[in-house]
């Protein structure tokens, strides 16, 4: 019996030896890797489902910190961007008003062309208001606190009226829009101000970018309710992915260019992540299409 304890206790201490040895094993792979001297996850040697376990933990860790790590660095790197495209569109526009203004204040200019130099200063303002709206707007809506309130809203009442709302621009532009409305009512559960704003700025970019067409469908399909809006357009390149549209920094890099509304579309995206809906864009080599799609209401 004696020798059977001996044996016991001589296998616990053995035993207890190799666990405490893996143990500090662990400590100085953890000290390296606080240390920065290695990027090697937690290396087990030993056969123990606790201390595998152990191990096994801190490698998760590990991975959640580096995961982490990694999405910090592409927040900063995405912060900086976003900085940098944000004071250039400001600047350009605030340059030119700047020049305008200046120009205006020479004396050898004709009333009239003081006139055509303050008009342009007007609507470079404009543009400046506007994208100045949109940056508040997207900040605001990507907030934690902007909510939404839920009301039973008429899709094709709806549409109508805001398709009716742009008659001007559609008459100065000499475009008569395509409109395949359903005539049958059409109904969602979602806010009534988040979804006029979809539409408007749906809308406002078919008819500024449009090279002769527009159109505008409502329609439900089976539980759900689509609205498209499309518009002809010039040739946009194949290799871009149309749903680079929505991305604020590929948009405000088109803002460059003078191609650009501002945000509206990385507005409108946001707008339909917070209501749960879905949009994509496609684009056909003649026609470029926004596809919204909410759940419907009875």
């Amino acid at each position: 019996m004696l020798i059977i304890l001996i044996i016991t206790a001589a296998v616990l201490g053995i035993r207890l030896f190799v666990v405490k040895k893996e143990i500090k094993n662990i400590s100085t792979q953890l000290n390296s890797y606080n240390n920065f001297s290695t990027g090697k996850k937690m290396d087990i040697s030993l056969v123990d489902r606790d201390v595998e376990t152990l191990g096994s933990e801190i490698n998760t860790l590990i991975d959640h910190y580096v995961s982490a790590k990694r999405e910090k660095i592409s927040s900063e790197n995405e912060l900086k961007e976003g900085i940098a495209s944000i004071s250039h569109d400001l600047r350009t526009p605030l340059t030119s008003i700047k020049g305008y203004l200046q120009m205006v204040k020479s004396k050898d200019l004709s009333k009239s062309q003081r006139e055509e130099y303050l008009n342009i200063a007007l609507e470079r303002s404009v543009h400046l208001e506007k994208l100045v709206n949109d940056f508040f707007e997207l900040s605001k809506i990507e907030s934690h606190d902007y909510t939404l309130r839920n009301e039973r809203i008429n899709m094709t009442e709806m549409t109508n009226e805001m398709v009716l709302s742009f008659y001007n621009g559609f008459k100065e532009k000499e475009v008569e829009p395509d409109i395949n409305i359903s005539s049958t009512p059409v109904f969602i559960m979602n806010d009534r101000a988040a979804v006029t704003r979809v539409l408007e700025n749906l809308l406002s970019n078919a008819l500024q970018y449009s090279k002769g067409g527009i159109g505008v469908t409502v329609r439900k399909n089976e539980d759900k309710v689509l609205l498209r809006v499309e518009n002809s357009t010039e040739i946009i390149d194949e290799a871009h992915n149309p749903e680079l549209f929505f991305d604020r920094f590929y948009i405000a890099d088109k803002s460059r260019t003078g191609r650009s509304s501002g945000l509206g579309l990385a507005v409108t995206k946001s707008l339909m992540d917070k209501m749960n809906g879905r949009i994509r864009a496609e684009y056909d080599g003649e026609r470029l299409a926004f596809t919204c799609e909410w759940q419907g209401a009875d």
